[in-house]
């Protein structure tokens, strides 16, 4: 079966929106599909919905608005929309958005297919006339005069296709548009997203917006617990809080200002969780006399930083993880011990 057959029998479904997301029935009807596609995310069963899930599964029940999802890098913007998806089966056609991207790009164009010329549907065009999510993420990145172009389907109307005969693909009921970037649309003011731009006003002023911060601390100790048991507690906590300073010195906001204003790189979940993984893959290290929290932290971070920020960030650990070396011979005898 091709991808547009499968897309062809997408049967829409109504979901009891509780039984999906939490697992108890609330009676809030929410719309998802039957099948899954090769379009439709893969569900992550490790994966900790941010809290701010509420806000887009509101947005999901309600007429079909765009959505702009903004915050800092590594907060799990696109994450949390694909993994939103995959729970409804709702396929996403996604596109990076960049500099040079003109409109064709996401409806389509023509191409040349055993001698015959036809049309290729875009991401968008795909979207729009089988259903599913349009995904543009670092939407700020891309000119805002392109952007402009898409003021019509975002305001629900028909997309016309030039190229294909003048095709008019009216909006599939279940067509939704999804925009995911660093800055809320008014540029960069911090400095830290090199060729973000400022986007037209009339163009922002059709969105839906939601902010996603960083997970709280919470959910990333238990994530931790479940992808590094072997870590200690108090150290994986430790991890969590060293991540979380990171991040503010990032953002301007740290504590401690003998680092400086901002530092250049910032702890993703997924920084984080790597460099847990590494800290249990080099603990072997630790009967050398290599310390594996550090060796690993360079690994997962350290060596994109720069010089001055990567010693900035060996001296944050050496401050925040005081009993370090202990804490990681008394599991290791522990580990012995129990054989």
């Amino acid at each position: 079966m091709t991808y547009l057959s499968q897309l062809s029998s997408l049967n829409p479904v109504e979901l009891d929106a509780g039984s999906v997301f939490s697992g108890k029935a609330s009676g809030r009807v929410i719309k998802g599909f039957e099948e899954k596609t090769v379009f439709t995310p893969k569900a992550d069963m490790d994966y900790a919905f941010h809290e701010t899930m509420r806000e887009i599964i509101v947005w999901l029940m309600a007429p079909p608005h765009p959505l702009y999802v903004y915050g800092p890098t590594g907060s799990g913007k696109t994450s949390l929309i694909r993994q939103l998806a995959a729970k409804m089966n709702y396929p996403i056609f996604d596109v990076t958005g960049h500099g040079r991207m003109e409109f064709c790009d996401l409806v389509g164009h023509l191409s040349v297919t055993d001698g015959t010329m036809t049309f290729q549907y875009g991401p968008l065009a795909l979207a729009m006339k089988y259903g599913g999510m349009f995904l543009i993420n670092e939407i700020d990145l891309m000119e805002p005069s392109t952007l402009t172009g898409l003021n019509g389907v975002l305001d629900g109307d028909p997309l016309t296709i030039p190229e294909n005969g003048g095709e008019v693909i009216v909006p599939h009921p279940m067509f939704r548009f999804v925009a995911t970037a660093n800055t809320n649309g008014g540029s960069d003011e911090t400095g830290l997203y090199q060729g973000a731009l400022r986007q037209n006003l009339a163009f922002m002023d059709r969105f839906w917006l939601c902010e996603v911060p960083y997970p709280p601390a919470i959910a990333e100790n238990n994530l931790l617990a479940k992808t590094a048991p072997a870590i200690p507690e108090n150290i994986r906590k430790t991890m969590v809080a060293f991540a979380g300073e990171v991040r503010r010195l990032f953002l301007g906001e740290g504590s401690d200002q003998q680092f400086g204003e901002t530092i250049e790189v910032t702890f993703s979940t997924r920084t984080l969780l790597r460099w847990a993984d590494l800290t249990q893959r080099f603990h072997p290290l630790a009967r050398q006399g290599v310390q594996p929290l550090t060796y690993a932290l360079d690994r997962a971070l350290g060596f994109r930083a720069s010089k001055e920020t990567r010693s900035m960030l060996h001296e944050l650990a050496q401050r925040m993880f005081p009993q370090l070396s202990s804490d990681m011979v008394n599991a290791d005898e522990q580990e012995v011990a129990t054989g």
